[in-house]
């Protein structure tokens, strides 16, 4: 179960270009469910991106549309 700083956390993933300032481990939970992972931008720069499972997370709580998380995922 996701706490409400972790769920703020993935909304806040899912809506931005470039989250930053997240917590740490807020950020580590997510990952430790696979609910996002971090997309390798450069040798010391990672952005974190919700995967297919966190979007369902979001779309069975009302929070994404069916339709942008099919267009992220095409991207992906």
């Amino acid at each position: 179960m996701l706490s409400h700083h972790e769920f703020a956390t993935l909304v806040l993933v899912s809506g931005s270009s470039d989250p930053t300032g997240l917590d740490r481990a807020d950020m580590d939970a997510l990952l430790a469910y696979k609910l996002v992972t971090l997309e390798r931008l450069g040798p010391n720069h990672s952005r974190p991106q919700v995967t297919i499972q966190g979007y369902a997370f979001l779309k069975a709580l009302g929070r994404v549309r069916a339709s942008e998380g099919q267009a992220r995922q095409a991207s992906l």
